[in-house]
């Protein structure tokens, strides 16, 4: 979001990012080499954008591929004085995985991952509506993820 807090990242940073985007597990000598620069540089600038907050490199699943078959999009809306604890409730679920306040027609977005349409209706009837401060949901069922990106900003 250009203008609210953004830390400078420099050219290189940005191609450093690029080239762990691809392959997380590329080693910073290859990458230097890439680049033009010394490994030390790239360990260096790496581990400076970790501990800003920029960067994380972690391993992506794919969800079908683990037994998870039934992801959703769920829009919530809440009683207003309750929008950030129910939001904190839902971060802690281990079937959320993406979690948004927003302002249109739903207070949150959050997505599901769950394994099969059983595992979605206990969710949704036993834990997701059960939660103080959720006043109406509706469901989005997935039925095919056609695009999903962790690279941003660098582009």
């Amino acid at each position: 979001m250009p203008g609210r807090g953004v830390e400078e990242v420099s050219a290189l940073d940005k191609r450093i990012i690029e080239h762990l985007q691809t392959d997380g597990r590329r080693p910073f000598t290859q990458i230097a080499s890439d680049l033009g620069v010394s490994e030390a540089a790239v360990r260096a600038r790496t581990n400076r954008l970790i501990e800003r907050g920029i960067l994380q490199v972690v391993g992506v699943t794919d969800p079908l591929k683990l037994g998870f078959h039934q992801m959703a999009m769920i829009g919530i809306r809440c009683e207003s004085n309750k929008l950030i604890e129910v939001a904190e409730s839902l971060a802690e679920m281990p079937e959320v995985d993406y979690v948004v306040i927003t302002a249109g027609t739903y207070d949150l977005l959050i997505e599901t991952v769950c394994e099969d349409n059983e595992a979605l209706l206990v969710f949704l009837a036993e834990r997701l509506r059960t939660i103080d401060g959720v006043r109406e949901t509706e469901t989005f069922v997935y039925l095919r993820l056609v695009k999903q990106t962790y690279q941003y900003g660098t582009r």
